[in-house]
């Protein structure tokens, strides 16, 4: 460990990996909310968070579960999960009178057509604001599954298939109908969320 009278130990929560402090600084003090985006190994969380002097305060928040409300049968932590979620905390933004937020990325590194993107590309067909390059985002056929479906389709072994797509079969989806499923579910969110 370092030494010295010029040593000055790291904040608890950046130690831990858990906060960038700079960043949080540049976000906390601006003027709109944040798009807080965090995916995890079961489920995929976005809250509009605002900071004042006393502490945060969340003004929407959505998760994985609530897909289920719509009648949701695809991956809970998927790109098309995570697009849909963002369209409904964009439409939940839109009921509080928020416009406009700024993308909160934590930890995580931009990469090009992440979930978290899909996410922002979600809330902005929804009609909030979040600032961001526009070649970051992912493709629509990535967000919709195509890419899944026909992954599925190109797989001839049938115990593989079953292997491989244990979980969307479990819960009655073929991975072929995955993308008519996201648009019936989208469909379904952007009359039922005002």
């Amino acid at each position: 460990m370092a030494k010295g009278p010029r040593y000055r130990v790291a904040y608890r929560r950046r130690r831990e990996g858990k906060t960038d402090y700079q960043a949080r600084r540049v976000l906390a003090t601006s003027e709109r909310p944040r798009f807080v985006v965090r995916p995890s190994n079961k489920n995929i969380v976005i809250q509009l968070v605002t900071s004042k002097v006393e502490g945060d305060y969340v003004l929407a928040q959505v998760n994985s579960k609530d897909l289920e409300g719509y009648g949701w049968l695809g991956g809970k932590k998927s790109t098309s999960a995570a697009y849909l979620l963002g369209l409904i905390a964009g439409k939940k933004a839109g009921k509080e009178g928020i416009e406009e937020a700024n993308l909160d990325l934590g930890l995580k590194r931009p990469t090009k057509g992440s979930k978290i993107f899909a996410a922002v590309k979600g809330a902005q067909d929804a009609g909030l604001y979040v600032p961001c390059d526009l070649d970051i985002l992912p493709e629509v056929s990535k967000i919709e599954g195509k890419v899944l479906a026909d992954y599925a389709a190109s797989i001839e072994n049938p115990e593989e298939y079953k292997y491989m797509f244990s979980g969307y079969l479990k819960r009655g989806l073929r991975p072929q109908d995955l993308p008519e499923h996201f648009g019936s579910v989208k469909t379904k969110i952007e009359a039922n969320v005002q």
